[in-house]
């Protein structure tokens, strides 16, 4: 598994907007910018997250993003599944029938429980967490300025 630039580019939009807080407007060319994403990027990537209702997408001159569930309750895991799918280090685990041997391989049984670790590790950490400080923000003109 290999988290696909959707995937980072949703995790740094997702930080920004919890960095801002929630239920705060924040313009689309604001985190385009701040979060170093291309605008034609963040507009396919911003409609998952509508989806998936963890953002509100507002139109027009004065429009942009508003994250509309608390950061503490938007794990990592959640946001990566979003943008790819559920975590499987192998396609045996998501598919047993792609593997004749899958229901008694050992290999089998070790790429489902690394998957399940590294879900629940992603699983354990918010977004609340993550834009604590700051410190997974550029540094660019709004570091440490909560609006």
């Amino acid at each position: 598994m290999r988290l696909t630039r959707a995937g980072e580019y949703a995790i740094r939009c997702m930080v920004y907007l919890a960095f801002k807080g929630q239920g705060v407007l924040v313009a689309r060319q604001e985190v385009a910018v701040q979060v170093d994403i291309p605008t034609s990027f963040l507009a396919k990537i911003v409609q998952d997250l509508g989806r998936a209702h963890l953002i509100e997408i507002r139109q027009g001159p004065k429009g942009g993003y508003v994250l509309i569930k608390d950061p503490a309750r938007i794990t990592l895991l959640e946001v990566v599944e979003v943008m790819i799918g559920k975590i499987q280090l192998n396609d045996c685990v998501g598919r047993p029938e792609t593997c004749a041997a899958s229901t008694h391989c050992r290999v089998h049984r070790v790429w489902e429980d690394a998957s399940a670790q590294l879900r629940q590790h992603l699983a354990g950490i918010t977004f609340a967490e993550l834009c604590r400080n700051g410190t997974c923000l550029p540094v660019f003109s709004v570091h440490n300025k909560k609006s």
